[in-house]
């Protein structure tokens, strides 16, 4: 058992009340970020980005299917990567509940990677999933995007994400985020937004649950525990639910 204080009914609810208020100051500064993060100006994409889909090739307007708005995952899938990243896998795992909302509240949501499409469809099979996973292989949009990096950035000291440089070690060929952006009546696109590294970890509902599990997230380092879905062991333990 976790080592932990073990008192009475009324000094646990003191306690708790005082945390509530930090709770409650906590969700007010959320939403002040969220307002400031609305506020962000926003910049026109003028350069012409081309994906590959099951539906044939496409551009970054293409992929609002009729919305105005686009948020764009960058999953961290390689030309030459056998599987897809775990932690991207897990944060996918999250896309198709949200997805049956959003996209009748006037947002797509779709994943992109550099791999080839044939090898997204097989991954995205294996996982089970329905979102919209498409390539951008060929275009310079993960590169643009600073979420791929070539051999000659890889070679130097320094690459650019999360906008900051920082020591190629602690880098990769890929690297996650998501980007979001708006296609106004005229049909021209602009970038609002981009979130990078821990940015999205709101988006992964398992995490904010297990903040409030008695032993947080139980973990040596970040997400060292995660695994794909269909990777975990079988889970010997009876459900409390079960007949």
């Amino acid at each position: 058992m976790p080592n932990h204080p073990v008192v009475s009914r009324e000094e646990w609810l003191e306690a708790r009340k005082a945390l509530l208020l930090r709770e409650k100051e906590h969700t007010r500064a959320r939403d002040r970020l969220n307002q400031d993060r609305l506020a962000l100006p926003w910049v026109k994409v003028d350069k012409t980005y081309m994906f590959d889909t099951p539906a044939g090739r496409k551009s970054l307007a293409d992929l609002f299917d009729g919305r105005s708005q686009l948020m764009i995952y960058h999953f961290m899938l390689g030309p030459d990567w056998t599987a897809g990243c775990s932690g991207c896998s897990f944060l996918a795992d999250h896309f198709d509940g949200a997805r049956q909302h959003i996209i009748h509240h006037d947002v797509n949501l779709v994943a992109v990677s550099r791999a080839p499409l044939s090898k997204i469809e097989a991954y995205r099979q294996r996982m089970g999933w329905n979102f919209p996973w498409i390539s951008s292989n060929g275009s310079d949009f993960n590169y643009d995007y600073h979420v791929s990096y070539t051999p000659e950035d890889l070679a130097g000291d320094r690459i650019t994400y999360n906008f900051q440089q920082i020591d190629v070690a602690q880098g990769h060929d890929e690297l996650p985020g998501m980007s979001c952006f708006y296609q106004d009546e005229n049909g021209q696109v602009f970038h609002t937004y981009s979130s990078y590294a821990r940015g999205m970890e709101e988006a992964i509902g398992a995490l904010m649950l297990l903040d409030r599990a008695p032993k947080g997230r139980n973990e040596a380092t970040t997400m060292n525990w995660v695994r794909r879905h269909d990777e975990y062991a079988p889970d010997v333990k009876a459900s409390c639910c079960a007949e």
